[in-house]
């Protein structure tokens, strides 16, 4: 019987003492190094004392040297956090850990769970829930310096230590409760299905993300913040008139109480196609005018409008299928196994980890690519609020808004093609063609804050 093209690739891939670990060792570092690389020369442009051309009437030397400043400690924050990344890795892979985890979950579940937990499945939850843990463990000394050290020494950080644990504990809970049915699907699936796994696994995650959508806003983010109806007045009327005049299929507009954590400024939407709810940050009204906060939102609402979200999804599917299509390949390497100390068993959840890290490079690509389309449609929805008369004041928020978070106002070329998902202030103005009108002044009545328009199309939420 014929070979397809799928199983001729997996026995060519399935080389005995083929060296897997040494590659993905060696994948992991030149991506480090690479991104290294670009960090240091994005250091030199954050080592500037001039402010670029284009913001020179609109932003202070002050605010200029403070963003810099954020720039350079947030670089050397990354830079060292990315050490102690690679150490965990290479650690990790050198001694071993993966198959003793697992030999632990199997004896954890032979000494305490019923013998009806004593399959593949369930060693596989126990597996990975333990893998959480140790890598939250892991993580606390960066996460505890990046909020009460980086973002307290300039201002962001709102979070006090109990709401800060407060909130570990919580994400935890939500992963222990979350992962075992998500889990459990995915391997029955990959179990019960045969070669042809892969179609329903797709299947399976888009169906995943149409839940997660619905029950995200009713049940899971209550338990870390309070959402309010936006109260009657000027803001709520003009973005109900946008809303309408450009068929948004608008149900509900909240406010969310971001300021008890952090002072960064947020706005998104989510939800299904025909039933969309939009949140601002309390800290973003705070700090903009009322038609500033209006021109955000058009921008935004021009992704929707222009089909980018629709268009990111279609290409998240299309990477979902193209993983799962290329995990059939590698689902039974002996070799890939082997070389990472499972001689005798070959977990389908191990597997799919392993195989991860084989595709690190072709992810780097895939980011590379979508950055690059990211940028496009950033252009495209700036043009979209443009002509919706929103020029000046569009131009103002995002000036307001990169004073608020303190944000990098130039970067190398090269550092931001690969690692910026939007244009920087500077090219926005310039397509704009925003003409200085003088300083623009930020409301006081809050501290400094953020802005992040990430489209994060796999759970339907749509960053402002």
């Amino acid at each position: 019987m014929a070979l397809s093209k799928r199983q001729r690739l997996a026995r060519f891939l399935d080389r005995p003492l083929f060296p897997w670990k040494k590659l993905i060792i060696g994948f992991s570092l030149a991506n480090y190094f690479i991104e290294g690389f670009l960090g240091y020369r994005q250091y030199q442009v954050l080592k500037k004392t001039k402010v670029p051309k284009v913001l020179e009437h609109e932003v202070s030397q002050e605010v200029f040297d403070k963003s810099q400043a954020y720039g350079r400690a947030k670089a050397k924050f990354e830079f060292f956090s990315g050490i102690y990344g690679q150490i965990q890795n290479i650690l990790f892979y050198q001694f071993d850990v993966l198959p003793k985890l697992w030999s632990f979950a199997g004896n954890l579940l032979v000494r305490f769970a019923p013998a009806r937990f004593s399959g593949e499945i369930s060693q596989s939850i126990v597996f990975v829930l333990s893998f959480v843990v140790i890598s939250q463990i892991l993580s606390l000394p960066t996460s505890l310096y990046h909020t009460f050290v980086l973002e307290e020494k300039f201002g962001f950080n709102k979070s006090s230590a109990k709401l800060w644990i407060t909130d570990k504990i919580k994400s935890l809970f939500l992963t222990f409760v979350l992962t075992p049915p998500i889990l459990a699907g995915f391997l029955a699936i990959v179990q019960k299905t045969g070669n042809q796994f892969f179609y329903y696994l797709w299947v399976f995650v888009a169906g995943l993300q149409v839940v997660m959508i619905t029950i995200y806003p009713i049940f899971i983010l209550p338990l870390f913040n309070k959402l309010s109806p936006l109260e009657e007045g000027e803001l709520k009327s003009s973005v109900e008139d946008l809303a309408k005049k450009l068929k948004f299929p608008l149900s509900e507009l909240h406010v969310i109480d971001g300021s008890k954590r952090s002072a960064h400024s947020n706005a998104y939407f989510f939800g299904m196609p025909w039933k969309k709810h939009i949140v601002i940050y309390d800290t973003l009204i705070e700090k903009s005018e009322t038609q500033e906060v209006v021109a955000v939102l058009a921008h935004e609402l021009g992704h929707w409008k222009l089909g980018h979200t629709t268009s990111l999804f279609g290409i998240s599917q299309a990477h979902f299928f193209a993983i799962f299509s290329l995990f059939s390949v590698f689902i039974n390497n002996n070799s890939l196994y082997a070389d990472f100390g499972f001689h005798t068993v070959h977990p389908i959840i191990v597997g799919f980890l392993l195989f991860s890290d084989v595709l690190g490079p072709t992810d780097t690509l895939i980011k590379l690519g979508m950055n690059v389309l990211s940028r496009k449609f950033e252009f495209q929805a700036d043009e979209f609020a443009n002509e919706l008369g929103y020029n000046a004041e569009l131009a103002r928020s995002l000036i307001k808004l990169q004073i608020q978070n303190l944000s990098t106002m130039d970067a190398d070329w090269l550092f931001a093609t690969y690692h910026f998902s939007h244009p920087i202030l500077t090219e926005r103005l310039k397509a704009l063609n925003w003409q200085s009108t003088g300083k623009v002044e930020v409301k006081e009545k809050g501290k400094e804050g953020d802005e992040k328009t990430d489209v994060a199309t796999a759970t339907g939420r749509d960053e402002l």
